[in-house]
């Protein structure tokens, strides 16, 4: 568990300082496949049931295929390949999130002394995905990595589900992870639609947007 929360957090490190939306895409695609390991882990080889497989499978199918898939397809659409001018530089993200991974061992570590933690590693790569997802969604320009930002979210919040050790945790990752699908699939259908009518996937440009102007050529024609 302690060598799977490591990768998750390098992952983050990733997403923070690439620009290239392929190779994040391909890092959150591997978190999903991190994340279907990890329920088997937590039950043990003694306690393996229906509940531990259902995670691992959807997990797997959902973050790490299906998603990942949708995400691609919207991306060679669309055409575009970088995340580019983020309102956060790339290095001063990666100096963010060692920040934001500093919060959340002092966050893991101030719950100890309330609870009893199953994982504290796990629970701090928890947080520390939750942090970076909604880090991405802040400071990204491009509705493409604000969508992984989206799925990294997720992502953090199953692993804390999961280090936490709810008895029916199982139910709610499952009712979790079906939003997430749905929503997922929503907005590869808004990337579709936005870069059909607008020729890019850049968010900030939106306040640009403006009703349209009538031609006071054409208007002075209909009138005589």
């Amino acid at each position: 568990m302690n060598s799977i929360a490591a990768l998750l957090a390098i992952t983050c490190l990733f997403l923070l300082g690439s620009s290239r939306l392929l190779v994040s895409i391909r890092m959150v695609a591997f978190q999903g496949v991190l994340l279907g390991i990890m329920p088997l882990l937590a039950a043990g080889s003694h306690h393996l049931g229906m509940g531990a497989f259902a995670l691992c499978l959807t997990n797997i199918g959902l973050k790490s295929i299906l998603l990942p898939w949708l995400l691609r397809t919207a991306l060679f659409t669309s055409g575009t390949r970088r995340e580019i001018e983020p309102f956060i530089g790339f290095g001063a993200s990666i100096m963010s999130g060692v920040v934001l991974l500093a919060i959340s061992g002092y966050i893991v570590k101030r719950l100890e002394t309330t609870a009893q933690l199953s994982s504290s590693i796990t629970l701090i790569a928890g947080f520390f995905m939750v942090f970076t997802g909604l880090f991405l969604l802040i400071t990204r320009r491009k509705a493409l990595t604000q969508t992984l930002g989206f799925l990294v979210l997720e992502n953090g919040v199953f692993t804390t589900g999961l280090s936490l050790g709810s008895e029916f945790s199982v139910y709610v990752e499952l009712g979790i992870l079906l939003d997430v699908f749905v929503g997922i699939f929503l907005m590869g259908i808004m990337l579709f639609h936005i870069d059909k009518e607008f020729d890019h996937l850049d968010v900030d440009r939106f306040n640009e947007l403006s009703d349209l102007t009538i031609d006071v050529s054409e208007t002075e024609e209909v009138s005589e």
